[in-house]
């Protein structure tokens, strides 16, 4: 049942859209507006078949919070363990999800202790193509998200800090810290994060393991939802080894038919493995100069000494500049606010496309946000509040605009790939900043704001969100015990080769030596 709204407040539901009614026009707008309701309610109420996806291995077993004894570096949301296929690319792997990927039966709490109890009913399409392919899910792992804010420092944030296992008085990286976290200490095998501007790469990066986000649209996002823009996000794989990334790409990537990100681009299928061990001889290395720029030196010469690994490896390196790279930022703040404000008004996993809506998501996540918006992170509020006051003063141009320029900014990276195979930079410029806890409530709100403007662990990441490039992050070594790493991006669809680059540097090092805690 719906409250019957009274004349006064039909008047107030139309001015706040713009509309003046008078008392007498109200009166009958409200007669008929009564009839639509009425038929609303009934529409929602009847019990019309839902077809739901497809759910593979449907019999599971309930999950458990673990204890501190079982999860001392606050890791994980939740453990389980839901059996796939026995034979696969993934048989033997363990694999977890970041805390906004849906798996049926199990919590699902965007990181926020306002959707607490929330239970997905439903598989993403990558649980799906996990299971298929053998992958054991073990559970799902802390993020920081629609009210988090640990995973890259400062005093805000649910469900605690996820700690870097080496050394814990240092960040993890975020959004995906609890995968980043989990990965690096090996309690899981593969892991898969989301990246809305580098949440996959820097954890990665801080936390000293691979990291793949790939192509737009590569690996299916259907079942997957963080509120931003829909056009820059993505999930993909985390892992300690070249080879199981390569692994879990080939067996998640690919066309869905549930997702409105599947282009007609996207291959039914993607051969990562037969050639990811055939070296780099002849690859042409192209050096980003604008993303060295800022960079911590002792991050620059470990990136430096890497490249003249794949140097020493047969690959071709020069210097290319790009001097759009950091234009970027601008553009995609434009696009992610608006976008999440959109999100905000029409539905959690958006709309206009004929897919599958997950209703107890949908509803939940509506109702967090419409009675519940003094429960976001500071930054997530500020981003709102800039995108309303955007969207009043330019009506829609700011985010149409930038939509519209993406391409001028892709053909910029697509001009330097025209001479080089891989573009090569830090991931981030600097090893994980350390945790702190600040000394009061203004402190910590103020600290969350500043990443939102001036935030130089996603100053190479970002980019690639907004252009839709596929990028590596890739760990070369460690500045005082602290893990640093290389940025691997490619041309559209060449994930393939990103992973065949990262592969042969892989196997030309102390590989145990650079992850290791």
């Amino acid at each position: 049942m719906y409250a019957v709204p009274d004349v006064e407040e039909v008047i107030a539901v139309a001015k706040n859209l713009g509309m003046h009614l008078g008392s007498e026009e109200a009166v009958l707008y409200r007669q008929y507006l009564l009839e639509h309701m009425d038929a609303l309610d009934a529409f929602a109420q009847a019990r019309v078949e839902e077809p739901k996806p497809p759910m593979v291995s449907p019999s599971r077993q309930p999950g458990y919070r673990p204890g501190p004894d079982e999860d001392p570096l606050n890791a994980w949301t939740w453990k389980c363990r839901i059996a796939g296929a026995t034979e696969g690319l993934l048989a033997g792997k363990s694999v977890s999800f970041k805390d906004h990927i849906a798996v049926s039966g199990m919590p699902m709490s965007f990181g926020a202790f306002a959707l607490e109890g929330l239970m997905a009913d439903f598989d993403a399409t990558v649980v799906t193509r996990v299971l298929q392919a053998g992958g054991t899910v073990i559970g799902k792992n802390v993020m920081n998200g629609l009210s988090g804010g640990f995973g890259t420092g400062g005093g805000i944030g649910d469900y605690g800090r996820p700690l870097n296992p080496h050394n814990q008085a240092h960040v993890t990286g975020g959004s995906s810290s609890g995968c980043g976290a989990a990965v690096a200490a090996g309690e899981v095998d593969i892991a898969f994060g989301g990246d809305q501007g580098g949440s996959i790469r820097i954890p990665a990066a801080y936390c000293g393991i691979v990291g793949h986000k790939p192509t737009f649209g590569l690996v299916s996002h259907f079942g997957i939802g963080f509120g931003s823009d829909q056009s820059i996000d993505y999930t993909g794989p985390m892992t300690r080894t070249v080879e199981d990334a390569a692994a879990a790409l080939q067996a998640t990537a690919g066309y869905d038919a549930y997702d409105p990100r599947s282009t007609r681009d996207v291959p039914v299928h993607l051969d990562v493995l037969s050639r990811l061990a055939d070296g780099v001889s002849g690859l042409r290395i192209g050096v980003l100069q604008e993303g060295f720029e800022e960079a911590d030196v002792a991050v620059r010469d470990l990136v430096m000494h890497a490249v003249e690994v794949l140097r020493q490896a047969g690959a071709i390196v020069s210097e290319v500049s790009v001097p759009a790279h950091h234009a970027i930022r601008t553009a995609q703040a434009a696009l992610s606010g608006e976008g999440a404000l959109a999100l905000l008004h029409t539905g959690f996993f958006g709309a206009f496309t004929r897919t599958y809506y997950p209703p107890s998501i949908v509803t939940a996540i509506n109702k967090l946000t419409a009675t519940q918006a003094d429960m976001l992170v500071p930054r997530t509020k500020l981003a709102l509040i800039a995108a309303e006051l955007s969207r009043r003063t330019y009506h829609g141009r700011v985010y149409a605009k930038a939509q519209n320029v993406r391409p001028t900014y892709i053909r910029a990276y697509d001009a330097a790939l025209a001479d080089v195979d891989v573009l090569v930079m830090p991931t981030c410029l600097t090893t994980a900043p350390k945790n702190y806890t600040t000394s009061s409530h203004l402190e910590a709100v103020e600290d969350n704001l500043k990443l939102l403007l001036n935030n130089r662990g996603s100053r190479n990441t970002l980019p690639f969100n907004y252009t839709g490039h596929p990028a590596l992050a890739l760990p070369v070594g460690k500045a005082s015990g602290l893990p640093a790493s290389m940025q691997l991006v490619g041309r559209f669809f060449d994930d393939a080769l990103l992973l065949r680059t990262a592969y042969a540097y892989q196997h030309s090092t102390d590989w145990p030596a650079i992850i290791g805690l």
